[in-house]
């Protein structure tokens, strides 16, 4: 994890320029639009976790409503966020050992989640149950089935990996979580393996 981190944290302001056009074409708006829908509350609260930059994703919550927490590994990436939506919470902080003392409304883990090694996937699910308010959503993607990949960005190996989908359903169900989405290899979504899932 601290080399993706390393590769985020150098890489920080191109990344920005990169992921900030994709909002002009925002392929993941089904999924937010979804996820928008099913809050009950006026002004939801969302954590992002492993927010990037805060585009797209962060800028169309925030657009829509939403008040947004956002936490990531890379300082650069925080500040960032900061720049360009002060009025919103920013974190400097691990997912793997996040514990803010509240609960959301929803959480958010787009492309970020699937950075880490198997056995710290699985640890994530009492982490986001400990965050989640009663009825709350979870969106997130992961690969389409158990195993590793090496992806490349900015001229470096960039890690990846995923459990297969029936321990991902075991995983939700034993925290608190009915799975209301799973589409793998969605075509219409850059090939995103996407999962939704509601809390008790």
């Amino acid at each position: 994890m601290a080399e993706v981190l390393d590769i985020y944290e150098a890489n920080a302001q191109a990344w920005d320029m990169d992921r900030g056009r994709a909002g002009e074409r925002l392929m993941e708006r089904p999924y937010l639009d979804r996820l928008i829908a099913g809050l009950e509350a006026t002004a939801p609260h969302v954590l992002d976790v492993g927010c990037g930059s805060g585009d797209p994703i962060a800028r169309y919550l925030i657009e829509r409503g939403c008040r947004v927490t956002g936490a990531d590994g890379a300082d650069a990436m925080v500040q960032i966020c900061a720049d360009k939506f002060p009025q919103m919470n920013w974190i400097v902080a691990d997912m793997r050992t996040l514990d803010l003392g509240q609960r959301f409304d929803a959480i958010i883990a787009w492309d970020s989640f699937f950075h880490l090694e198997a056995d710290a996937q699985r640890a994530m699910f009492p982490i986001f149950a400990q965050h989640i308010a009663p009825r709350g959503l979870l969106l997130y993607t992961s690969g389409p089935s158990h195993g590793e990949a090496i992806g490349e960005i900015y001229g470096r190996s960039l890690y990846h990996a995923s459990l297969a989908a029936e321990e991902y359903r075991s995983l939700l169900s034993a925290n608190g979580f009915t799975v209301l989405v799973h589409t793998e290899n969605d075509p219409q979504c850059g090939g995103h393996t996407v999962w939704l899932a509601q809390a008790d």
